[in-house]
């Protein structure tokens, strides 16, 4: 294996990587964000009113974007799959 297709290896993982965790993270970071915004003008200081919200909308992504989140997997697997054993 050549240090360019081990490079590419670890890039595409990364970027997958980075692909799935923004699709929960970023979501789950405006309604962090806009709760926030309501707690400080109410002035409403409960932590739970911050924690569940971010909660449910991170739990709905990773159902809808469950499939999708699984397929980016399985396409990675199967190129590392292919791509390492004929590369020995």
């Amino acid at each position: 294996m050549t240090p360019e297709q081990t490079v590419d290896i670890i890039s595409q993982a990364v970027l997958t990587i980075i692909a799935m965790v923004s699709v929960l993270i970023i979501p789950g970071m405006v309604v962090g964000l806009v709760v926030s915004i309501i707690q400080s003008a109410t002035q409403i200081q409960e932590q739970t009113l911050s924690f569940f919200p971010r909660l449910l909308v991170t739990l709905l992504m990773l159902i809808f974007a469950g499939h999708w989140m699984l397929r980016e997997l399985m396409e990675l697997f199967d190129m590392l799959f292919t791509t390492i054993p004929g590369s020995l």
